[in-house]
C-alpha cells in the first residue's frame, strides 16, 4: 500500500472532508499522513494519522471565521468580504476576486519550499491536495511528484472548458438573477485573475522546475490521474477536463458518530416543545451575518408555532441571545453532521458541506446564497428537488416559513441520483477505494 500525504488548507470546511478522506485511506491500508496548519492536529488524531505542520496560506479558520486569530490584513479582507455580501451577490464576488491574489497565492515560493521539505522528510508515494489549494498543486506540480485532486466544493471549481472561469457561478438559481451588464464586470474580473495567476505559475515553475512540463492554465490545473468530488454526478453538471479518472464520491462525511449526551438532552427537550425543529446554520465565515440568522428565526418562530429552531451563530451568539427561549437554542457552533438526522429541515448558505450532508441525512433545505460556489450549488438544489433557494438580502417575513412549508408537503420528489439512499451507498470509503486502484495502476 502506498504512503500518502493528504494537503488541507487551514480551514474547517475544507480541513474535515480531507481528514475524513484520511480516515477512509488509512482504513483501506494505506500509511496516511495529513498536513495542515498548526491547530489542526485534532483532526489528524481523529482520523488516526500522522500530523504534519504545513503553512500553505495566511488567512484560516478553525471553525469561526471571526473568532480565527488573524493577521490584520486577513481580518480586514474578511470583514471586507462580510460587508460585500450585504450588497449582494456581484459585489460578494467581484471583492473575492479582488481579494484572491493575496487569499489563495501570496507566497507561492514559500509554500514550494515547505512542500519540498515535508516530501523529503516523509517521502510519499502520493498526494492528495485539495483544488483551491491552487499553491500546492503548483508545488506538487513542480517536484513532478504523483498527486491525486480533491475538489471539496462545486465541481465547476474544476475547470474543462476553455470559456470557465474560476469565480464566474456555472448557473443561478430562480430568486438571484444579476443583470447582463452585472455579469460582463464579473467576468472581465474573474478573467483578469486567470491571466494573472496563470502568468504567475509560469514564472514560479520556469524558475523552480525549469524542466517540468508548463502548468497551463493555473486554475484548470488538476492532477492528470485522478479527479474526486465532494459531490453527486448530478447529469447537467459541466464538461470535466479529459484523460483522468473523474469519481464522484457524493459527500465526504466520516464514519456516523453519535449525537453527543448533551446535544441529545437539548434535542430531546426541544422536541418535547415542538411537533418539528430546524437547524439554521449559514457556515463558518457566513455566521458574520448575525442580521440573516435573526430574520429568518424569528420568521420561523412566529409563524410556526410549533417548530423549534437552533441557530449556530458563531461569534454573533451574544448578539443573538435574546432569540433563546423554549423553542430556540443559540450557539456558537453545533455538531451539525450528528445533529441532521434528528431535525426536520436546515436553512443554509449554499456550502457544498451542507449540501449534501443535508441530502445524505434526507433533510430538506432552504438555501441561502452569498458568495463563491455557493449560487451553482443552490441551483443544483433547486433542480434536484431536494431544497428552496430564496435570496438572502431579500428576505420578507414570510419567504422562509413558506418555504419550509412547501418543502415539508414534499410536493417535489427529488432525483434518484441525490436520493438518500443513493448518497449513503458512497461516501470516503468508496473514494478511497478508488483513488487506490489508481494509485496502484499508476
Amino acid at each position: 500500500m502506498p504512503r500518502i500525504v493528504v494537503v488541507s488548507p487551514p480551514f474547517a470546511s475544507h480541513a474535515r472532508p480531507l481528514a475524513s478522506l484520511a480516515a477512509a485511506l488509512r482504513g483501506a491500508g494505506a500509511d496516511v499522513h495529513f498536513a495542515c496548519g498548526n491547530g489542526f492536529e485534532d483532526l489528524a488524531r481523529w482520523a488516526r494519522v500522522r500530523f504534519e505542520p504545513l503553512a500553505v496560506t495566511r488567512n484560516a479558520n478553525t471553525g469561526v471565521a471571526e473568532s480565527t486569530p488573524q493577521a490584520v490584513r486577513e481580518a480586514e479582507r474578511l470583514a471586507d468580504f462580510v460587508d460585500a455580501t450585504r450588497r449582494g451577490a456581484i459585489p460578494a464576488l467581484l471583492t473575492q476576486a479582488a481579494h484572491r491574489r493575496a487569499d489563495m497565492l501570496a507566497d507561492p515560493h514559500g509554500v514550494l519550499t515547505a512542500v519540498r521539505g515535508l516530501h523529503e522528510r516523509v517521502r510519499p508515494d502520493w498526494y492528495v491536495a485539495d483544488q483551491l489549494s491552487y499553491p500546492v498543486t503548483l508545488a506538487l506540480h513542480c517536484l513532478r511528484v504523483p498527486y491525486a485532486t480533491l475538489c471539496p466544493g462545486h465541481p465547476s471549481y474544476v475547470l474543462g472548458e476553455a470559456d470557465a472561469y474560476f469565480g464566474l457561478p456555472q448557473a443561478w438559481p430562480s430568486r438571484i438573477r444579476p443583470a447582463p451588464h452585472e455579469l460582463l464586470a464579473l467576468r472581465a474580473s474573474v478573467k483578469d485573475n486567470d491571466e494573472a495567476f496563470t502568468a504567475a505559475f509560469a514564472a514560479v515553475a520556469r524558475t523552480a522546475a525549469p524542466g517540468a512540463p508548463a502548468p497551463g492554465r493555473a486554475f484548470a490545473l488538476t492532477s492528470p490521474h485522478a479527479v474526486l468530488y465532494s459531490y453527486p454526478q448530478l447529469p447537467w453538471l459541466p464538461v470535466r477536463p479529459r484523460g483522468r479518472a473523474h469519481f464522484f464520491a457524493g459527500h465526504m462525511v466520516g464514519q456516523e458518530e453519535p449525537l453527543p449526551a448533551s446535544w441529545a438532552h437539548r434535542v430531546t427537550a426541544l422536541r418535547a416543545r415542538t411537533r418539528r425543529v430546524v437547524l439554521v446554520a449559514l457556515g463558518t465565515f457566513l455566521s458574520a451575518r448575525d442580521d440573516v440568522l435573526r430574520t429568518v428565526t424569528e420568521s420561523i418562530l412566529r409563524a410556526h408555532r410549533d417548530v423549534g429552531v437552533i441557530v449556530a451563530a458563531g461569534a454573533r451568539t451574544d448578539a443573538l441571545a435574546d432569540l433563546a427561549g423554549p423553542r430556540c437554542l443559540v450557539f456558537p457552533s453545533v455538531p451539525q453532521q450528528e445533529l441532521l438526522p434528528h431535525v426536520d429541515a436546515m436553512v443554509h448558505h449554499g456550502g457544498a458541506n451542507s449540501f449534501t450532508e443535508c441530502v445524505r441525512a434526507g433533510v430538506p433545505a432552504v438555501v441561502l446564497p452569498f458568495s463563491s460556489d455557493q449560487f451553482s450549488v443552490a441551483a443544483d438544489a433547486e433542480r434536484a428537488g431536494v431544497g428552496a433557494v430564496l435570496d438572502p438580502n431579500a428576505l420578507g417575513e414570510r419567504d422562509v416559513p413558506q418555504a419550509l412549508q412547501i418543502l415539508w408537503t414534499g410536493r417535489r420528489r427529488p432525483l434518484d441520483i441525490v436520493s438518500t439512499a443513493t448518497m449513503r451507498r458512497r461516501g470516503p470509503a468508496w473514494a478511497a477505494a478508488r483513488l487506490l486502484a489508481v494509485m496502484n495502476r499508476v
